[in-house]
């Protein structure tokens, strides 16, 4: 299959091929999907018994893409004799225009036919390859095509209609038409997405089903979030298109859950159309500066579901936040835990992160007071649950040793935490920069516990627990023999000493001694790690390293802007500026829109960064990096009567005005120009900013 198509809005998306067809073989997940429900699995247009050619592809709105086209196999020889125009848009469901355009002196009938077709499969069905339980019916009614699924309780159904008369059977819709000289034929076909009503009576649509939605009104919403961000102007242009595609990815990826009916942003498509509590998290943070209307659903969102109970299944414990939550069959079943899943062990102190922060650039007091509940509870966790071995550290081991995700931060694939030679470690583990997430929560935990909560014993306690983890964390984690931070310990104690870009979401959080910042910044720039698009995940050298391992050397593209934040904290403003310019650099190569993540290969052996071979994209993570970049580069900090701007700014980039950045200030405009060379090695005596970052 050659690269897919999508269009999406939220929860609801279509993955096609090049010419807008949906055949379920690909192992890529193409088709109709809403809430991690496959709706539609086949979606095969012919003319005249004719696939289609694909002659051009419209996909500059996220909402809709319209697929221009020609029956038969192409050729330089032959002009057309007929071409067809499909334009998909998803919002108000699923709706596709089909025109066909006779360009000859007579006139032509064409016989016209839709396949269709529904398996129902849930994403993990899909990506794990498993077979149905449940049963699936198609009937043809009141001049519709029916198709559904029933598995016990659950249930699920696709309507398919037109806006022409259709002969309608079991497998699809055909045409049968005339088309005058040079004229045109066109049909709507509208596609509905249903599940049971509350009461289980009736067949509902769901959420991301809202009449109504149509182009225009899509298009105005699109219109004003574009409008509310501040406007960007510099002399890159691949930053103004990164930047620009990024604020509509963004807007893309924002979905109505089930629980409210405020718009959250999903993870990333096609794999995590839903909310994850680390994903949507560093979205939020990253893009606080620019859209900092989805940071207040996602928390209210995060503490409505904040864990309660202990629970193997779920991995779920009192006062922890989420991983991840899906709404398809095999949560509804229990055979996936994710109802949702709880493993996560760096969602609990990103809550704490994020609220204090999100108050720092909005002066929004009210929320820190009305979730101040569940940030106490988030505190408590890393103090109990957290803390298996009691030892002041937060460790994770799954509860659930069935489905339940071995690795518990961001990197949880099954061999990303590795000692320096490639063996595992046994379980708890504790990584690196969870315990510096802890930190800087607990140093937040304190701000808000003083200022908002009159809780000044909380507040002192919470500054003597952050005190001494730094100084037991800088002790513990500090390999000597390398001179950087080990990426985890393991339940015996022993330093897991792979060197990963863990280490620089220490200085993000700010738990680094200033005395060794030096010493992690060169390892981060240096030959290893640094590829040249960016930092590696695991450095090379180490027994696990590959570029195309998910975890274990790709270069993600939000790792590093989290990276280049905590090296501007520290003072490293040209190491800083070189990850930035590295990472813009790059996103010229992907049409603006960062992947997930791209392979670790070193830029003298590739003229172009790779792309990981299954990454999602858009991603929303991803798409917070040139945001993230921009704040880091444009050195912007929230203070309480005004925003303080400390540009440094690479001279590659040249001009940077940054114009209407929101806040509690209301609007303020931040400039800045290129002045910094970033071939410059790692400076020796940096200087540190102290407080949140």
């Amino acid at each position: 299959m050659s690269q897919p198509v999508s269009i999406l809005d939220g929860a609801t998306f279509v993955v096609s091929s090049r010419n807008g067809d949906i055949d379920p073989s690909p192992t890529f997940p193409t088709g109709l999907f809403a809430l991690d429900t496959r709706f539609i699995a086949r979606w095969e247009l012919t003319i005249n018994g004719e696939h289609l050619h694909s002659l051009s592809v419209d996909d500059l709105r996220y909402f809709q893409t319209s697929f221009f086209l020609a029956p038969g196999e192409p050729t330089h020889y032959i002009d057309a004799k007929a071409s067809v125009i499909r334009q998909r848009t998803v919002g108000g469901g699923f709706e596709e225009r089909l025109t066909v355009l006779n360009h000859q002196e007579e006139p032509v009938d064409f016989t016209v036919r839709m396949e269709i077709a529904s398996d129902f499969a849930d994403l993990f069905e899909i990506k794990n390859l498993l077979p149905k339980r449940g049963d699936i019916t198609t009937r043809v009614q009141d001049d519709t095509l029916r198709l559904s699924y029933r598995r016990d309780a659950f249930y699920r159904e696709t309507v398919i209609s037109a806006s022409s008369g259709a002969e309608i059977d079991e497998q699809g819709m055909t045409f049968r038409i005339r088309v005058e000289p040079h004229g045109k034929w066109t049909t709507v076909l509208r596609v509905v997405t249903l599940f049971p009503s509350a009461d289980d009576s009736a067949a509902a649509e769901l959420p991301t089903s809202q009449r109504g939605r149509g182009r225009p009104d899509m298009q105005r919403r699109l219109d004003e979030w574009m409008a509310r961000a501040p406007h960007l102007a510099c002399d890159c242009e691949p930053l103004n298109d990164s930047y620009e595609r990024s604020i509509t990815d963004l807007a893309a990826l924002r979905y109505t859950g089930l629980l409210r009916k405020e718009k959250l942003p999903a993870a990333g498509l096609p794999w995590f159309m839903t909310l994850f509590g680390r994903d949507s998290m560093i979205t939020c943070l990253q893009s606080l500066p620019f859209i900092p209307e989805i940071a207040p659903p996602t928390l209210r969102t995060l503490a409505d579901l904040q864990g309660a109970r202990l629970d193997n299944l779920r991995d779920e414990e009192p006062g922890k936040i989420l991983h991840e939550i899906r709404y398809g069959e095999s949560a509804a079943f229990e055979e996936q835990p994710h109802s949702p899943y709880y493993g996560s062990a760096d969602a609990t102190p990103l809550f704490v992160i994020l609220l204090d922060e999100y108050e720092r650039w909005s002066g929004d007091t009210a929320l820190v007071r009305e979730l101040a509940d569940e940030a106490r509870q988030a505190l408590r966790w890393i103090d109990t649950h957290g803390d298996l071995l009691g030892n002041g550290y937060v460790w994770y081991e799954r509860r659930n040793t069935r489905n339940g995700l071995e690795n518990q931060c961001w990197k949880d694939s099954w061999d990303a935490i590795c000692f320096r030679d490639g063996t595992l470690p046994g379980f708890p583990r504790a990584t690196c920069e969870i315990q510096g997430y802890a930190y800087d929560a607990k140093i937040r935990g304190a701000r808000m516990a003083r200022k908002f909560w009159d809780d000044p014993a909380l507040a002192d306690r919470l500054e003597r627990e952050a005190a001494d983890l730094k100084v037991r964390f800088n002790r513990d984690f500090w390999v000597e023999d390398g001179e950087y931070y080990a990426l985890a310990l393991d339940g015996e104690g022993r330093q897991v000493d792979g060197l990963a870009s863990n280490m620089g979401h220490l200085l993000w959080s700010g738990i680094v001694d200033h005395d060794r910042a030096a010493l992690v910044a060169r390892h981060l720039l240096g030959p290893r790690m640094f590829s040249g698009w960016g930092v590696r995940t695991l450095a090379e050298g180490n027994g696990r390293y590959n570029p195309l391992g998910y975890h274990v050397g790709t270069v993600w593209p939000f790792d590093n802007s989290i990276i280049a934040s905590g090296l501007a904290r520290y003072g490293f403003t040209e190491e800083s500026a070189r990850i930035a310019e590295s990472i813009i650099d790059a996103a010229k190569y992907f049409q603006g829109r960062l992947p997930e993540a791209f392979a670790g290969y070193d830029r003298e052996l590739t003229t172009y960064p790779v792309q990981y071979p299954t990454a999602c994209s858009p991603q929303a993570w991803s798409a917070g990096t040139p945001l993230l970049l921009l704040r880091t580069m444009l050195g912007l900090e929230p203070q309480e009567d005004g925003l303080t701007v400390r540009p440094a700014v690479p001279a590659s980039l040249g001009r940077i005005e940054l114009l209407g950045i929101p806040g509690r200030w209301g609007r303020i405009d931040a400039f800045g120009r290129g002045r910094l060379h970033t071939t410059a090695q790692p400076a020796t005596n940096p200087t540190n900013h102290d407080g949140p970052a």
